[in-house]
């Protein structure tokens, strides 16, 4: 096993050893996809499953699930608390059909793990969104009330045994929806492959793109061969931007960083939280946690490092360099847990776009080449979407997924650098300030609370 994986990666590989198969020589295909994530697998299920007869790729340049989809927190969360964000940019029909799509897809990743007997750890035991301190007391009402108003709402308060539901007493009120769960996401992202590959999909992996030449056909120049392709799909998410500048200022990439405790699921069943179950509170740079299949807790937090230049390589290691947080929140949230009680840690990275949404479009206007990224730390369960945007797209269909508001590419821009690093530093650190003021019961200060709105929409609760 690899030391450059998560926990998450290093476990699949102890129940689910697939050896990789490199590109070796040249090829043709009909579909050619670059990244072996969610966004790519997916991708390439749904073009087998609509066009059986089409030759698809897949191409990866570590193994499947190495990069994002291999080092998140494996919460299955919809876009529900986005929708005033959804409303605002793509009128109130697309917010509401994409808010029931992000709770759908859910339904359907459980169905087709179910379909192809994929033991992802898979739970659908419903999301909690959570207030710790008076400040924070409220904070979903107005998008809940946005959600009623326009029919859609999942969400119920929750009035009784809040502590054990959520297995931490810290939490004074909590909403609750049942269109949400959790998975072990390296897992699911081995399924994927395993799956693709039945269908006829070729997956390469440790097969890097090092040239896309945007011919028609379209030329890919990998170390072992190059394919040629009618299509070509880029699903590399946050690296993107180092091929392909344009996307530089369409991201930030932001490290979400996770502890894992030692199993014990005696612990777990007297404490909680409710078994598969995922708890978020309503912090900018959010605390999210989960039990897990085998006993552990999960805690994860995000919003520690933002990348300068989005060099996105240091952001995935298989540890935390933010391990004295990670202890001081894991402490905070569970007292009957210690230090020593913390048996794994590892850092990954998002592509946090600037509405906190996805996007998608045709690279450069060719009418032949696509690319999808930005998911911004909620994109478990809506990768199957951006796989039926980008499926879409590839085969030339005009339905909703190419009609969509999110196939139009980015909805703006960040400063370029130094300014945005400089920026996000002054942001990051204005919240936290804010943040730890209000966990005190203590008015913070008002240029951190100044600079906190500026944060935006990026936070798992956008604010009405």
């Amino acid at each position: 096993m690899s030391n450059n994986y998560s926990y998450w990666i290093n476990n699949a590989l102890e129940s689910d050893h697939q050896p990789a198969t490199p590109l070796i020589e040249d090829i043709s295909v009909d579909v050619a996809i670059v990244g072996g994530g969610y966004t790519g697998l997916w991708s390439a299920i749904l073009l087998k499953q609509k066009q059986p007869s089409l030759r698809v790729a897949v191409i990866e340049r570590d193994i499947c699930g190495s990069g994002a989809s291999g080092f998140n927190g494996g919460c299955l969360l919809t876009w529900s608390t986005k929708y005033p964000t959804l409303k605002k940019l793509y009128g109130e029909e697309e917010a509401r059909w994409l808010v029931k799509e992000s709770e759908s897809v859910i339904g359907e990743i459980e169905q087709f793990c179910q379909d192809f007997s994929i033991d992802a750890e898979l739970f659908i035991n419903g999301t909690y969104y959570t207030s710790t301190n008076s400040a924070q007391m409220g904070s979903m009402q107005p998008v809940v009330a946005e959600l009623e108003r326009a029919g859609i709402s999942s969400w119920e308060s929750v009035d009784d045994d809040l502590a054990e539901k959520t297995g931490s007493k810290v939490h004074q009120q909590a909403m609750y929806s049942a269109a949400a769960g959790s998975v072990q996401p390296a897992k699911l992202a081995f399924g994927l492959k395993r799956v693709a590959i039945e269908l006829g999909v070729e997956v390469y992996e440790q097969t890097a793109l090092e040239k896309l030449q945007e011919t028609v056909p379209a030329k890919l120049i990998t170390k072992g061969g190059v394919i040629t392709a009618d299509k070509v799909i880029l699903a590399t998410n946050a690296w993107m931007t180092e091929q392909f500048k344009e996307f530089k200022r369409s991201i930030v990439v932001v490290s979400s960083d996770m502890v894992l405790s030692k199993p014990n699921q005696e612990r777990l069943t007297a404490i909680g939280p409710k078994k598969g179950a995922t708890v978020v509170d309503s912090r900018i740079f959010v605390h999210y946690y989960r039990d897990t299949q085998d006993g552990r807790i999960m805690l994860g937090k995000g919003g520690n490092k933002f990348m300068y230049g989005n060099n996105i390589d240091d952001m995935f290691k298989p540890y935390t360099p933010y391990q004295d947080l990670l202890n001081q929140s894991f402490s905070w949230l569970f007292p009957d847990y210690d230090k020593a009680d913390i048996e794994h840690s590892w850092s990954g990275g998002s592509d946090r776009s600037v509405t906190g949404l996805p996007f998608f479009g045709a690279l450069r206007g060719h009418s032949h080449i696509f690319y999808g990224l930005g998911y911004s730390g909620n994109g478990v369960a809506q990768t199957r979407i951006g796989a039926k945007v980008l499926s879409s797209l590839a085969l030339g269909e005009d339905n909703r997924y190419t009609r969509s508001g999110l196939a139009k590419g980015p909805k703006g821009h960040f400063p370029p650098e130094p300014f945005r690093w400089i920026g996000a530093m002054m942001v990051r650190n204005a919240v936290r300030r804010k943040e730890e003021a209000e966990q005190r019961e203590v008015a913070p200060m008002l240029v951190d609370k100044w600079l906190s709105k500026l944060a935006g929409p990026a936070g798992k609760a956008d604010k009405a």
